[in-house]
């Protein structure tokens, strides 16, 4: 995939609450794993800190957007 944009579909998981996930897609996994913890999504601000359980990379974003609906 080099040279190609990456989109990520990704399950997270609370640390503070075990069992409490989400799911979603993004292009820079890193900073969208940040933005979580930093309380800047409304849907995980309230079972901070969070942790990538789980990440697929797609060449499309079509892809990463289908298979975060199946997650």
């Amino acid at each position: 995939m080099a040279g190609h944009p990456v989109h990520y579909a990704y399950l997270l998981e609370s640390l503070a609450r075990p069992g409490i996930r989400y799911v979603g897609h993004t292009s820079d996994l890193k900073q969208r794993l940040a933005d979580h913890n930093a309380g800047r999504c409304p849907h995980t601000s309230k079972n901070l800190p969070w942790k990538v359980k789980v990440y697929v990379a797609f060449e499309e974003l079509a892809s990463a957007q289908d298979f975060e609906r199946y997650l």
